[in-house]
């Protein structure tokens, strides 16, 4: 399967920026395997908004949950790794289960970690102190040449991490720059 690829040039993804130029599946392969990079993805498809009013984060019948079609797309993004030979070093999910089951059905495995959580509340808005450790984790990673991490989380957390929206199932490949702000190289189309 052959999915296309957007790369930016080097810098921030600003909110109102022009979608960036196509590059094929080698350039975002070349970036991976080069490592310092995390893939962070918004969960496959779950329908609807939101969770239910009283939704319990521990129990996933209470949730907003994977559609078939979304356990189907986190499957595709799994085997697009697979088909690479691309194994992320670390693979860190919101503890949503929308978000844990689309790790655990891409790669098999998923560490819940509450920085990558929804927000809760309005207006709906990234904790401060789970945007720096987002910030932190991201330049610790960016540091280690050879490997990436995959993160799995949900819109609201990629839009105030790089004040850009993103689909159902898409991933970006980020890095912290120099003056560690968080630098889009590549988006990963939903597939």
């Amino acid at each position: 399967m052959t999915r296309r690829r957007d790369v930016l040039a080097t810098g921030l993804l600003l909110p109102l920026a022009p979608l960036p130029v196509l590059a094929n599946d080698d350039d975002t392969e070349r970036l991976l395997r080069e490592g310092g990079v995390v893939v962070a993805f918004r969960h496959a498809l779950a329908p609807g908004t939101f969770d239910p009013p009283g939704f319990t984060l521990g129990d996933c019948s209470t949730q907003r949950n994977l559609s078939d079609e979304g356990r189907a797309q986190a499957r595709r993004i799994g085997q697009w790794f697979q088909a690479r030979g691309l194994q992320p070093a670390l693979v860190r999910s919101s503890p949503w289960c929308r978000c844990v089951d689309t790790a655990t059905l891409a790669f098999g495995r998923a560490e819940a970690w509450p920085a990558l959580g929804s927000p809760r509340g309005s207006p709906e808005r990234t904790n401060a102190d789970h945007l720096q450790q987002l910030r932190s984790a991201l330049a610790a990673a960016s540091a280690q040449r050879g490997r990436f991490e995959t993160w799995v989380t949900h819109m609201f957390v990629l839009s105030d991490l790089v004040q850009r929206g993103s689909s159902s199932g898409e991933g970006l490949v980020l890095r912290a720059g120099a003056s560690g702000a968080v630098q889009v190289l590549a988006r990963l189309a939903p597939p």
